[in-house]
């Protein structure tokens, strides 16, 4: 799995942050970024809950 963050939707709320730090963080800007490129199978499922929880909807995965 893979995650990306539309950087124009992204409003630093830190919802994915609070949800799944091991693949989630907020860079120095306040907006989130993916740390890992390739999610292990441990991760996914909070990824996909960090996806459906954006305020923004600027999570995707695939």
């Amino acid at each position: 799995m893979k995650a990306t963050i539309d950087d124009d939707r992204c409003r630093g709320h830190g919802v994915c942050c609070t949800i799944c730090p091991e693949v989630f963080a907020l860079h120095d800007a306040g907006y989130a970024v993916v740390q890992i490129e390739d999610i292990p199978e441990e991760f996914e499922d909070a990824v996909e809950d960090a996806a459906r929880s954006c305020p923004e909807r600027a999570i995707t995965t695939s």
